[in-house]
C-alpha cells in the first residue's frame, strides 16, 4: 500500500517505497515550496499524469552524474567551440518548462502541467530551481531545468529544438557545478541518453547517504550568473 499524505510535510522512509513500481513511496499532499523542498531533501520528487493524484517516487537505483564526470565527444566539444549557441541562466525559466511539456514524437502527454509550471515557478522565485538555456539568435532552442539545494542538483528534464541543443546546456551546467564544488547531478531515472553523457546508477542507500551531506552544505540562491 502506498501511503497517502496528510496536511503535513512529512513523508514515509524512502525505505518504505514500492518495488513495482519502483519507487512509488507516496500519494496525495500538495506542490507547495515547502513540501517540494522536504521532499527533495529526502530524495523523492513529484511525478504524476494531470488529473491524477500527486505521486511521489524514490526509485532504486538512481541514476547520477558527478558533475566532473560529464563526457564530451569531440563532436560534442566542437559544438560547444563553434556551434553559435549563446548559453544563458536563469533568464527565461517559465518558458523552459514550457518546452519541456510540449508534446515530442516519441512520447505521448506530457507530466510537466500548468500546476507544476506553477509550482516550479515558486521554486525559482524562492531561489531553489534553476534554468540552463541554449539560444541562436534570440530564439530558445534547448535547455534543461531543476533544483538545487545546498550542494546537490537535482535535474528535472530537458528539451532540444536544435541538434545537441540540450546536451550543450548540460555540459555548461556540469563545469559550472563542479566550480562550484557540487558532489551530484541527480538524474533521477535510468536512460541510454543520460548514460551516453557519463551518467551512472547509484544504489538509494548510497544515494540517500551521499545526498545528506550534500543538502546541508551553505546554498548557493538563485537567480544564478555562471562564470564566463
Amino acid at each position: 500500500m502506498t501511503e497517502r499524505l496528510q496536511n503535513t510535510t512529512f513523508f514515509p522512509p524512502v525505505e518504505t517505497a514500492l518495488a513495482d513500481p519502483n519507487g512509488l513511496l507516496a500519494m496525495g499532499g500538495d506542490l507547495s515550496v515547502a513540501r517540494l523542498l522536504d521532499a527533495y531533501r529526502h530524495g523523492i520528487f513529484p511525478w504524476f499524469n494531470p488529473g491524477e493524484p500527486i505521486l511521489w517516487w524514490c526509485p532504486d537505483p538512481r541514476m547520477v552524474l558527478v558533475p566532473g564526470e560529464v563526457r564530451v565527444t569531440r563532436s560534442l566539444a566542437r559544438r560547444l567551440r563553434n556551434g553559435g549557441f549563446e548559453l544563458r541562466v536563469d533568464s527565461a525559466f517559465a518558458d523552459v518548462m514550457r518546452a519541456c511539456a510540449a508534446p515530442r514524437e516519441d512520447a505521448g502527454g506530457t507530466w510537466i502541467s500548468p500546476a507544476m509550471v506553477a509550482a516550479y515557478s515558486r521554486l525559482f522565485e524562492a531561489g531553489y530551481a534553476h534554468s540552463v538555456e541554449t539560444w541562436r539568435d534570440g530564439q530558445l532552442v534547448g535547455g534543461l531545468y531543476g533544483v538545487a539545494i545546498g550542494r546537490m542538483f537535482y535535474g528535472e528534464s530537458m528539451f532540444s529544438r536544435e541538434a545537441d541543443a540540450s546536451k550543450v546546456a548540460l555540459v555548461r551546467l556540469a563545469q559550472q557545478l563542479q566550480r562550484w564544488e557540487f558532489g551530484l547531478i541527480d538524474c533521477q531515472m535510468e536512460t541510454p541518453h543520460l548514460a551516453s553523457m557519463g551518467a551512472r546508477t547509484m544504489p538509494r542507500t548510497a544515494f540517500t547517504a551521499r545526498l545528506t551531506e550534500l543538502v546541508n552544505l551553505p546554498h548557493r540562491s538563485g537567480p544564478w550568473t555562471f562564470d564566463p
